[in-house]
């Protein structure tokens, strides 16, 4: 555990939390640490477990906690409001419409934006922040094969150009991977928007330190493991952001959490327990604020028989799903806060709800479970491993949530062996299909119904060494590419149908979040459109 995260801060502590050193500040803009001391008012120090924030470039931009400070120091062309995650709404673009042809979308960018640099905002930067993203092929770049071109019309205009018209492309280029930078500076740094860029880019470790966005924030510091450091865009278009500075300090310890908070050394705690959370409902100096999430927690089952002969038959997968206790996960470990969708789309979107997961969602049921090992030949169980991360998720532990399964698991013969790991390490594997069983978060790329069904039969089906067949295929390929919208939830009900069958995803629960707040934040926006909180919208009490 990180020694500072369970003290007071002292002279020396905010000196180094708001990155001076040397009596000098480490970023352009940030004032000495005089003016800092004068008012605690008017810094936001968020407390998180940012273990898994490996990368602040938006181009790289993955796992749980780096969109939130993405989101924060950047804008993309279109957005979504905390809560609504069905209408879009202006960002960069103030219009979009059909090209001409048919064939695309036209962005109408928004007049006299800066970027934090200063330069100003055109089409050129739009192009090309996109095509570093498609270009240098991290895993945002996978949303965007559908995408023929972009194309400047003119200084504030912009086509994007798709190979399928009818696919879905808008709801996509809300997420923070798609954000906007400037250019100059960019270049300047070492990146590259060519189709050599996967080689030839070279800024991340600049971007990880520094922004160059248009948000309402800028990023002037990131210590790993410790601290992320945020300061006041000055030139932000949407008005004077409500804080100067904003401090995002790391913490593993839910307890140091909680302690900081009711000392008002942090104004929001993240990683909370549901016992934790209790305790705060009476005091009179905290809140809690809650919101329900997209995100959910998953067990990944191989179908390689090199890696687990039992895993690669169908029965003793469906045998492990319902072996689970997810009424007890969620009562017991989520103090009640959370919900389970009947499969990879989450409850609240179409085509999922929680009516349907108790109509064709697993449920806990250690007969069915029994016969199906038997089933499967391995009537006495069989043993796996599963890796996760060290880290933790809507206030519980990836370690004990693992515990839980290997208890539940073990009522039926099925020895779970634990093998938590560092969060880049996990990825490593997985991503790299070399595991046998991984429990991991999923959380919205962007809000669209087409990615969590693509991701399944494409890249999470290649990590798990599984062929879908090319009728299930077709059946997500009609449903992204359906405009009717009772049609497209029919084909998104068939297609969660099919997954629960396959058994190779295990959906656990969808966790609703809960903060603890600091009576000093008035409004603390949450979303779950995929950057957990609006940072520019925080608002302080008067």
């Amino acid at each position: 555990m990180n020694r500072d995260s369970i003290h007071s801060i002292t002279r020396r502590d905010l000196m180094r939390l708001l990155g001076i050193g040397g009596g000098a500040a480490i970023g352009a803009g940030l004032p000495g640490f005089e003016a800092l001391a004068q008012s605690r008012k008017d810094t936001l120090v968020i407390g998180m477990d940012i273990r898994d924030t490996n990368n602040l470039d938006p181009v790289r931009d993955l796992h749980y906690t780096p969109p939130m400070t993405v989101h924060a120091c950047y804008d993309t062309l279109l957005t979504m409001d905390p809560g609504d995650y069905i209408t879009l709404k202006p960002a960069l673009a103030t219009k979009w419409e059909r090209t001409p042809d048919g064939k695309g979308w036209r962005f109408t960018l928004r007049d006299n934006v800066k970027f934090v640099t200063g330069n100003k905002m055109t089409a050129q930067d739009v192009k090309y922040s996109l095509d570093r993203v498609n270009y240098i092929g991290y895993q945002a770049a996978q949303y965007l094969t559908n995408v023929a071109e972009f194309k400047v019309v003119d200084e504030k205009t912009i086509d994007v150009m798709l190979k399928n018209p009818i696919e879905p492309i808008l709801t996509i280029l809300a997420a923070p991977s798609f954000s906007i930078t400037d250019s100059k500076v960019v270049a300047e740094k070492g990146g590259d928007a060519t189709p050599q860029s996967k080689d030839k880019d070279k800024a991340t470790e600049w971007l990880n330190q520094n922004s160059v966005g248009t948000g309402p924030y800028k990023l002037v510091g990131w210590e790993r493991g410790a601290q992320i450091q945020l300061v006041a865009n000055p030139t932000y278009w949407g008005g004077k952001p409500p804080y100067q500075r904003v401090v995002i300090r790391h913490f593993e310890d839910s307890a140091a959490q909680l302690l900081s908070l009711r000392r008002g050394d942090i104004d929001a705690a993240f990683n909370l327990l549901p016992e934790q959370l209790t305790t705060l409902k009476d005091d009179k100096d905290l809140w809690i604020k809650e919101h329900d999430s997209l995100d959910f927690i998953y067990i990944a089952l191989t179908h390689n028989p090199e890696f687990n002969k039992a895993l690669a038959v169908k029965e003793a997968r469906q045998a492990v799903a319902y072996a689970i206790d997810y009424d007890g996960i969620i009562k017991n470990l989520l103090g009640g806060a959370g919900i389970r969708p009947p499969n990879f789309i989450p409850a609240g979107l179409l085509g999922a709800t929680e009516q349907l997961t108790k109509e064709i969602g697993f449920r806990e049921d250690l007969d069915r479970a029994k016969k199906l090992l038997a089933q499967a030949g391995f009537p006495d169980g069989f043993e796996f491993e599963i890796i996760y991360g060290n880290g933790a998720i809507a206030g519980t532990t990836y370690h004990v949530l693992g515990q839980k399964l290997q208890a539940d698991l073990g009522r039926v013969g099925i020895k779970l062996k634990l093998n938590p790991m560092p969060q880049v390490n996990l990825r490593t594997l997985y991503n790299g299909g070399k595991m046998s069983a991984t429990l991991v978060y999923w959380n919205p790329p962007a809000v669209e119904n087409a990615l969590w069904s693509w991701a399944t039969v494409q890249r999470v089906a290649k990590r798990l060494h599984w062929t879908p067949p090319a009728d299930l295929v077709k059946l997500v390929d009609d449903a992204a590419t359906e405009t009717d919208p009772k049609k497209a939830e029919a084909l998104y009900i068939e297609y969660q149908k099919r997954m629960v069958d396959v058994a190779n995803l295990i959906v656990l629960f969808q966790p609703r979040y809960q903060v603890g707040v600091c009576k000093t934040i008035k409004d603390l926006p949450l979303t779950a459109a995929g950057w957990q909180l609006e940072v520019g919208g925080v608002k302080p009490s008067a």
